[in-house]
């Protein structure tokens, strides 16, 4: 299993080192002349920029300090989002290339030497036939006698340097490609830490009681304070739950990337969540990373009320809550025989339950609505297909028989703080009864 594990790290190291060369080899060295500062400067920078990052993972799964995890964190990261958008778009230039180069070679044909002055020229041999050989051509002048001679070619008229073709087409779309990713990315970090919006979506329940009708859950997920996201961006969340006004306040799972001793003052702004039937909280799998016995404590001590495998009867219909699948590895994985059993079937069931793969167990027990986050939505565009593969849902409302999935694209980021194509959410569930 070792020998297994070993092969498969060295290739995926080989496949990154060979995409930073392939990107460096480019950006850097097909837009420069040679091996000065510009080179000198971009060959840095893909150096430094993987070293960053792989830094910053292993300071995120190890006892670093939490100083040096922000330190290294928003360039390591940020590299990350960087060059997946760098690779993309290089995909994007080797098909610009070629055409550019055809345009341009129509439309700009390469500079013809200029012409020595008229006393220096000699008729018997044309610049065109000479530059059609490969060849310079050789000077001519005469002595005071009159008679030609050979002038050496050095010194013959220079012609003017421009830079060739291709270099200017690499220049142009390196150019192009480097702008693209840094937009991409720019433009998806600020949809982060600007906070996320409020979504609604309307969810019908045949055994909600009409009195029930219009019930209002404001679902918030994934919101990850860690090194990058802290307690500015904690209190930005908070704020924007309150102004919903939600009559019931969820939170599915990944709150946090680190201890409660890193992260608690981060965390505190969570005590200001405000509804009229309080605020709960399911664990996800980032705190079993992060502590998740000490994290269930320290949100209970905020007002929040940890659902740990357990249900609560509330007026209208039943609330109840399963740990994350992580939390087997601890022994504290699901349980929906405890979380589900010995209650009342005719009245309607929310579960609250981190990944959206826990449906199927959901559907097993009857739930009328489970309410998810995990997936981000993909957070980066192309990576929502691979998340797409491994979720039943990726994002949105769908049915699974008589019971129905909601997932949150979350509210927060994991690894770079960045998203494209998968905008960050909170969602208010608004509740509907058939019978009203």
């Amino acid at each position: 299993m070792l020998i297994v594990f070993i092969l498969a790290a060295l290739v995926v190291a080989a496949a990154f080192g060979f995409l930073h060369w392939y990107a460096w080899r480019r950006l850097v060295r097909d837009t420069t002349r040679g091996p000065g500062l510009a080179r000198r400067v971009g060959t840095a920078v893909f150096i430094a920029g993987p070293v960053l990052m792989v830094a910053a993972f292993a300071a995120s799964r190890s006892g670093a300090p939490f100083w040096l995890k922000q330190v290294l964190g928003w360039p390591g990261y940020m590299w990350l989002a960087f060059a997946l958008y760098l690779l993309l778009a290089l995909l994007v230039g080797e098909v610009v290339r070629p055409l550019l180069l055809r345009l341009v070679a129509r439309r700009a044909p390469e500079p013809v030497p200029a012409e020595a002055p008229e006393a220096e020229r000699v008729p018997a041999r044309s610049a065109t036939a000479e530059a059609a050989t490969g060849q310079a051509a050789t000077a001519v002048g005469t002595d005071r006698e009159g008679s030609e001679k050979a002038v050496p070619p050095e010194s013959a008229p220079a012609a003017p340097i421009a830079p060739s073709r291709r270099l200017f087409v690499s220049r142009v779309v390196g150019g192009a490609v480097a702008a693209t990713a840094l937009g991409t990315v720019g433009y998806g970090t600020y949809g982060v830490v600007s906070g996320p919006k409020v979504k609604r979506v309307t969810v019908p329940l045949a055994k909600l009681p009409r009195a029930a009708h219009g019930f209002r859950i404001a679902v918030v997920s994934d919101i990850h304070l860690g090194p990058l996201l802290g307690r500015g961006f904690a209190q930005k969340v908070v704020d924007t739950v309150n102004s919903t006004q939600a009559d019931l306040i969820a939170v599915v799972g990944d709150l946090v990337d680190g201890t409660v001793a890193e992260l608690g003052p981060a965390a505190a702004p969570l005590a200001q969540l405000k509804a009229r039937h309080g605020a709960y909280f399911v664990t996800g799998n980032h705190e079993y990373f992060s502590g998740a016995e000490q994290w269930v404590d320290e949100v209970r001590r905020l007002g929040l009320r940890p659902l740990e495998n357990a249900r609560t009867e509330l007026p209208l219909f039943d609330l109840a809550g399963v740990n994350d699948v992580a939390g087997e590895d601890e022994g504290q994985g699901p349980d929906y025989a405890k979380a589900l059993g010995d209650r009342d079937t005719s009245r309607a069931v929310v579960l609250l339950a981190h990944q959206p793969v826990q449906i199927h167990d959901a559907v097993e027990h009857g739930v009328d609505l489970q309410l998810s986050g995990h997936t981000h939505g993909g957070q980066m565009w192309p990576m929502n297909y691979i998340a797409d593969q491994a979720n039943p849902t990726l994002a949105g409302l769908e049915s699974y028989g008589d019971t129905q999935l909601y997932v949150s694209r979350g509210a927060g980021a994991w690894g770079p703080p960045v998203r494209v194509g998968a905008p960050s959410d909170i969602t208010v569930v608004e509740l509907a009864s058939k019978r009203a």
